[in-house]
Parts: C-alpha cells; structure tokens; sequence
C-alpha cells in the first residue's frame, strides 16, 4: 500500500513540475508578445499626436 501511495505522489510531483513548466514558459511568451503590441501602440500614438501639431 506504501508503495502505491509513493507512486502516486511521485507522479503528481511529476506532472506538477511539467504544468509549471509549461505555464511559465507561456506566460514569458504572453509577455513578450503584449510588449510588442504595447510598443507599437505608442508609437502610433506618437505618430498621431505629431500629426496633430502639424
């Protein structure tokens, strides 16, 4: 029974270490990709607001 009971919590331990993994990787991902985007939208907001005064 203890044995079983080992192997249950290995696998858990497992599976856990992989999701984290894997979460973490996409929210670098995510982050990455939103900095972009976010750089992007300020430069047309410069753009735009340049436009403006001319």
């Amino acid at each position: 029974m203890g044995d079983i009971v080992f192997q249950l919590i290995m696998f858990i331990l497992l599976f856990g270490m992989i999701f984290a993994v894997y979460f973490f990787v996409r929210s670098l991902l995510k982050s990455h990709k939103s900095n972009s985007i976010e750089q992007k939208l300020d430069r047309i907001i410069e753009l735009l607001e340049d436009d403006k005064r001319d």
